[in-house]
């Protein structure tokens, strides 16, 4: 060494008595010893916990150490470091043990929940002899060219104060008329995206949805979209035949489909409201305001004028003369000038308050849209806008949010948790023992296709799992098909057809599966297999019907056909058959075709004669049976 001595150490000092270097799992094993468990009781009411938190972060948030959270879960049989993120089985198991209570939220999120409880704890308590009767809030969609925009003018125009200058309102995303005395406002979307989208964010704006279907035109695909949006947020819906002033109207009609679709109207004996109107004409608009005025009455919407106001931005953008605005919807107590607001990451004192005729007005109580001045930034659309005690409150609150959303590296769109759970999490539920429902955005190449997995899908429905078609249509996977699965947490299945470059990366963003198949067998194997838990299902066999061969047929290039009479049941194509023989099985197979006279039919009922085709059999007899049968699965108990 460099002085000579042992150990390279200068003057040649020895060190101390060597120390045994001890393993890893000892090290681990006692440091796990070292803590035990703290005799402290856990925090009390709801403890919030993000998703993916480590046992050092879940510890110390229910009075424990994070070895006691490893050394729980090693005792369970799950080997976890104290910096691994723990699944939400982990997290959950851990608490139960301690029997503290927790509220499982999405990374960000406890960060705003304690905002919203250092900030705002003191408004959420409300009397309910503070609440007051508040207007309704109404939603119009449907297909394009169906007169949604005639239908809200007509509206509008009937309501325009006398002597205003060239009756002409201020476009500001909203408005209100009054009808009756009662005031009703009306949210003019750009479509049902846009509704979509704001409830995906957690914005539960609307009241009541209006569905204007042409009586001339019928259900179209954007009015199926519409519909399945306005039925994922369970709001009330009411339909508006428009256009029966058209020579080719057909109101009959539209209702028809529309009962196809589950909404039978009153009339039929079902419970949704339909109203025929011409908005060109002006025929039935007074109708429809009654009807929202009946459905409000019975949805007995109230709201406390009192306190701060809460509300939410419905559309935001910047002004070339007045800077960032936006136009918000007050849900609770009174917005006024001079108020310090937050929305998202935008703050500002209220500097005006614009409604929608263009005036200025002092105050905006509930359910009244308005156009406020004055933001630091424009805010997003769906952003909550909360008043503040003072700017300064305002500001921190923006400031933390902003700094949130730029670690995130974008701003998070917080899902509306439905009722129904994913794909991969049906498994878990299932064993937990809890009944699911499986929620799913359904696409196909064709309509037929779309009937055909549909059907399929509905005999795969058990006690324990329930299947809900939120939204169904031919066509690809677009943008909107996975705002609405984000909105009411649902899977996308595509058979034969793909997701746009669009959808794709909406998908990702949203946290949305999408799940595509060209062979219909693997679909709803993947299906079953997370609804009946991997276990193999049993069949039983029924008879679906039988038929006697009267006479034998030979036609060239397709061989025998037999001439049969329906004895029972019903013979379908493509049923699996067996043939019989004085009673004997003498062979099995399928019917390839079916034929009443010269028509290719479905299927043949009991008492009529047709003429049936076999696959691979031309022993054909007069007097022998052709028996149909299926195999009908039992469900499980």
């Amino acid at each position: 060494g460099f002085g000579g001595g042992r150990g390279g150490r200068p003057g040649g000092a020895r060190r101390g008595p060597r120390r045994r270097r001890r393993p890893v799992e000892e090290l681990e094993a006692q440091e796990l010893t070292h803590y035990t468990p703290s005799n402290a009781p856990v925090p009390d009411g709801e403890i919030i916990v993000e998703r993916g938190a480590t046992a050092q972060e879940l510890g110390p948030k229910l009075n424990r150490s994070g070895a006691d959270v490893v050394r729980f879960l090693f005792e369970q049989g799950e080997m976890v470091t104290a910096t691994a993120s723990l699944t939400d089985d982990m997290i959950e198991l851990f608490a139960a043990e301690l029997g503290a209570q927790i509220r499982l939220v999405d990374p960000g999120e406890e960060q705003e929940a304690e905002l919203q409880a250092k900030y705002f704890a003191d408004d959420e308590e409300e009397d309910d002899s503070s609440l007051r009767p508040r207007p309704p809030v109404v939603t119009v969609m449907g297909h394009v060219d169906h007169g949604k925009t005639l239908l809200l003018d007509r509206i509008r125009e009937s309501n325009v104060v006398a002597g205003e200058a060239g009756g002409i309102t201020q476009h500001i995303g909203a408005y209100q008329v009054e009808y009756n005395g009662q005031l009703i406002t009306f949210i003019d979307t750009p479509g049902h995206e846009a509704f979509t989208a704001m409830r995906a964010r957690g914005a539960e704006v609307t009241d009541i949805v209006i569905l204007v279907v042409a009586a001339d035109d019928g259900v179209m695909p954007q009015t199926r979209e519409a519909l399945a949006h306005a039925k994922a947020s369970g709001k009330p819906i009411i339909v508006a035949i428009n256009k029966i002033d058209r020579e080719d109207a057909d109101p009959n009609r539209v209702m028809q489909q529309l009962s196809e679709l589950e909404l039978v109207p009153e009339a039929w004996g079902g419970d949704t409201i339909m109203v025929e109107v011409s908005a060109l004409q002006n025929l039935g608009v007074d109708d429809v305001l009654e009807q929202v005025l009946l459905v409000a009455e019975l949805e007995e919407l109230k709201a406390n004028p009192e306190g701060r106001a809460r509300g939410v931005v419905l559309e935001a953008n910047l002004d070339a003369r007045q800077g960032p605005v936006a136009t918000v919807i007050v849900q609770s107590g009174t917005l006024r000038v001079g108020d310090p607001v937050v929305a998202g990451a935008a703050w500002g004192r209220v500097k005006a308050l614009i409604d929608d005729h263009g005036d200025n007005v002092k105050e905006a109580p509930p359910a009244m849209p308005v156009l406020v001045l004055n933001f630091d930034t424009v805010p997003d659309a769906g952003d909550e806008l909360r008043v503040v005690e003072k700017g300064r409150t305002a500001r921190d609150i923006a400031e933390q949010r902003e700094q949130r959303f730029r670690a995130a590296g974008l701003r998070r769109t917080s899902s509306a948790t439905g009722t129904g759970a994913k794909l991969e999490d049906i498994f878990e539920q299932i064993q937990r023992g809890e009944t699911a429902t499986l929620n799913l955005v359904l696409k196909a190449d064709t309509q037929g296709s779309l009937e055909a997995v549909s059907e399929s899908l509905r005999k795969l429905e058990r006690d324990e799992v329930k299947l809900s078609f939120v939204h169904r249509a031919a066509g690809g996977i677009t943008a909107n098909d996975v705002t609405l699965a984000a909105a009411s947490n649902a899977t996308i299945i595509g058979f034969n057809v793909r997701p746009d470059r669009g959808a794709r990366e909406l998908a990702e963003a949203e946290n949305v599966e999408i799940r595509t198949y060209e062979i219909i067998y693997k679909l709803l194997e993947d299906i079953e297999s997370a609804m009946v838990g991997m276990l193999s299902p049993e069949y039983e066999e029924v008879v679906t019907g039988d038929a006697e061969v009267r006479e034998v047929f030979r036609v060239p290039r397709i061989g025998a056909v037999a001439g049969c009479y329906v004895l029972n049941g019903v013979i379908t194509r493509g049923s699996k058959v067996r043939f019989l023989r004085d009673g004997v099985i003498i062979w099995k197979g399928a019917i390839t075709s079916l034929r009443r006279f010269k028509e290719d039919v479905r299927e043949v009922a009991a008492g009529f004669e047709c003429g049936i085709g076999l696959s691979n059999n031309q022993d054909l007899q007069e007097g022998d049976v052709i028996e149909t049968f299926e195999e009908r699965e039992i469900p499980r108990t």
